[in-house]
């Protein structure tokens, strides 16, 4: 069996996910009237400090473009970096689920956003009819090359959008890896956002993603536009059973950390092969054809990221013999 390393997304689920999801069978109100979906707003006002409304759905896609469609209308667009999720890896979702908003695409080192970056695509947009006019921003934490928005970051980042009177979207489908490696508070993380994709699949989930409100006249748009996508399921009590269980006793940091502290110690190992500091648990490193080809045949599995690299990407449940036997094969690369 190959050792895995090609995403979190492959990683098994979380036993405590499995036994709150066995708990959740019993018979409740359909949809989102159950016992379990009603408790989401509270859990998650404890961990942020605020008030929020929380809906669940089943995919990252899903939560991205559902919040996306409540911030922008369909003649409207998104800033977001060239590299994000929403712009490389959603097949054209977000305007399909704003019904046409444009993604405006920004740069910044490590797939990160600032506030001068964003200005600069701003102010390329006339104020007229003819051109798409910006209405909201998405950022990504951890970002797509594993990097982490700091809190003094997000706060600028949240400060220009408030400026320029764009809403801002998180998309957190790493969001606990980039809590763990600051070492700040829930809030901190994202602080100044409307709306945060807060991310479980990736982190031990099986089928579940939070949409947190932190404007909870936000989510009954969101309700009404969940409905329509074909995202409210019959027995929601299973979604919101998984995420409960995530946030319980911490379990959310806890698998992050573990992932996390996995691609610390291949990135020990890697050197002047790193791309990007590692800050979450994805690893892109300089490999040549030939060695991806060697590490492959020692049997470890991962994505080339174009021609002469590759990503490998930790998770909650990363085997420390796998990552001490990957460590030592690309030492002696």
């Amino acid at each position: 069996m190959a050792m895995q390393f090609l995403s979190d997304n492959a990683a098994a689920v979380h036993p405590a996910i499995w036994r709150a999801m066995q708990a959740a069978d019993a018979p409740d109100a359909p949809y989102d009237n159950d016992a379990l979906s009603a408790g989401l707003d509270a859990a998650f006002a404890d961990l942020f400090g605020r008030d929020c409304a929380v809906l669940w759905v089943a995919t990252g896609t899903a939560a991205n473009c559902l919040a996306l469609a409540t911030l922008v209308p369909p003649h409207g667009g998104v800033v977001c970096h060239r590299e994000a999720h929403i712009e490389t890896d959603e097949c054209g979702a977000p305007g399909f689920y704003t019904h046409g908003a444009k993604l405006l695409l920004a740069d910044g080192e490590g797939a990160k956003l600032d506030p001068a970056g964003v200005a600069a695509v701003l102010d390329a947009i006339r104020g007229d009819i003819h051109q798409v006019q910006a209405h909201a921003l998405s950022v990504t934490q951890a970002s797509e090359y594993g990097r982490c928005y700091t809190p003094a970051e997000m706060a600028a980042l949240a400060g220009f959008a408030q400026e320029r009177g764009l809403r801002l979207h998180v998309d957190g489908a790493r969001f606990g890896n980039a809590v763990a490696h600051l070492g700040c508070t829930a809030w901190e993380a994202c602080a100044g956002a409307d709306v945060l994709s807060f991310g479980c699949v990736k982190n031990g989930g099986l089928g579940a993603e939070a949409l947190v409100f932190f404007d909870p006249a936000l989510a009954d748009l969101a309700r009404v536009r969940r409905k329509r996508a074909g995202h409210l399921q019959s027995k929601g009590r299973f979604l919101a059973a998984q995420i409960l269980a995530m946030l319980e006793g911490g379990l959310w940091l806890e698998n992050a950390r573990a992932a996390n502290a996995a691609a610390r110690e291949i990135a020990a190992a890697a050197g002047e092969r790193l791309l990007h500091p590692v800050e979450a648990n994805e690893i892109f490193l300089k490999v040549a054809a030939p060695e991806r080809e060697a590490l492959r045949a020692q049997g470890f599995s991962f994505y080339d990221w174009g021609p002469d690299a590759a990503r490998l990407v930790t998770a909650w449940n990363s085997d420390p013999a796998h990552v001490a036997t990957l460590a030592r094969a690309i030492r002696a690369l």
